[in-house]
């Protein structure tokens, strides 16, 4: 999940961070505050990354959330779940349409 500091986007706290927290502090991990085990600063992405750019980005840096800033301001948080739907979305649509091309010709 983005953590926020008054609406700007200043770490990132995932089950990922918890974990290692956990394993580098043991149960004195559920102690700590999110801001001293999130990971920050965030990795982001703007309103015009592409789809490809985004999956992109995720995939290297080998994580599965990615907050959508605009203006410091976030304006989205998309999965990578949300980015392979959205294409297979794609690929469909343009093998119907293709479908319908060579069925019509």
């Amino acid at each position: 999940m983005p953590v926020l500091d008054s609406g700007k986007v200043v770490g990132i706290f995932s089950e990922r961070d918890l974990l290692y927290c956990i394993a580098e502090h043991g149960e004195a991990a559920l102690d700590l505050s999110v801001g001293q085990v999130m990971t920050a600063p965030p990795i982001t992405a703007g309103p015009d990354t592409t789809v490809r750019d985004a999956a992109e980005l995720m995939t290297l840096r080998r994580i599965r959330h990615l907050p959508v800033i605009d203006q410091d301001k976030l304006v989205a948080f998309v999965s990578i779940g949300d980015l392979v739907k959205y294409r297979l979305e794609m690929v469909e649509h343009e093998a119907q349409a293709m479908r319908e091309y060579i069925s019509t010709a």
